[in-house]
């Protein structure tokens, strides 16, 4: 079998996540229609790894095996002429068989938008947040996260998994505007709701409801209930996945 990357962008507003689910449409399943539709035979892809309902990917990755060896160029083209128009894909490309688009990223990089002054034309795509913050405070707090590897406090409750472990390398607030900034971070891996679960937290810190010494106890005491909110899914993009040996 030969296994091909995907490299796509899609604006999440309509489906349900990445995942496909059984009861709405999901990023995913519109893929796999269309490899399928295109290759004339049922074609599975695995993807880097979920976005939730609504959030949006810059960059997403997945892998898809088949007998025999494709023209990737004219693949992607024709991709783009079936998916929907909110689904794009940048590259098709042959790698090693033992790639694999979840497990052999070694990165993840999201970016969470947010405004604090009215704008209709960021409602879609930014959190407006109408209150001051402090973002030095924010930048300060989200910096104590390379210290840390487990970060159960900012888990989705109940989620199915494993292990709580992570390795944040990147945690910090970008200013885009007079009103405009984004919070970027950059792991492993993330926990199901993790970055929005982070991003309430920090939200807290800016408002002065929580201190910096706060933000720390919350994440040592791995519990959901004693961190933020977890923010709204428009506002969230994942920007990029790194692998060693793309």
């Amino acid at each position: 079998m030969i296994r091909y990357f995907i490299y796509l962008s899609y604006d999440g507003t309509a489906y349900h996540g990445w995942q496909i689910q059984p009861n709405g449409d999901s990023v995913q399943e519109k893929l796999q229609w269309a490899l399928s539709t295109l290759l004339r035979e049922e074609v599975s892809v695995t993807g880097a790894g979920r976005t939730d309902t609504g959030v949006h990917a810059r960059m997403m990755v997945a892998h898809f095996d088949v007998e025999s060896e494709l023209d990737a160029d004219q693949l992607a083209y024709r991709l783009n002429k079936i998916l929907p128009r909110d689904i794009s894909v940048s590259k098709v490309e042959r790698v090693s068989s033992e790639m694999h688009a979840r497990f052999s990223a070694v990165s993840r990089t999201y970016h969470y938008y947010i405004h604090t002054c009215k704008d209709p034309f960021l409602r879609h795509y930014s959190c407006e947040l109408r209150y001051k913050l402090d973002f030095q405070l924010m930048n300060k707090a989200a910096s104590h996260l390379l210290e840390y590897d487990d970060f159960g406090a900012f888990c989705k409750s109940h989620a199915d998994v494993k292990t709580t472990l992570c390795s944040v390398t990147e945690a910090h607030w970008v200013q885009t505007g007079d009103s405009t900034w984004y919070f970027r971070i950059t792991a492993n891996r993330f926990l199901r709701n993790m970055v929005r679960a982070v991003v309430g937290t920090l939200v807290e810190v800016g408002r002065g409801r929580m201190s910096e010494s706060d933000f720390c106890r919350v994440v040592e005491g791995k519990r959901r209930t004693e961190a933020g909110e977890s923010m709204p899914g428009h506002a969230l993009f994942l920007e990029h996945i790194g692998y060693d040996n793309p």
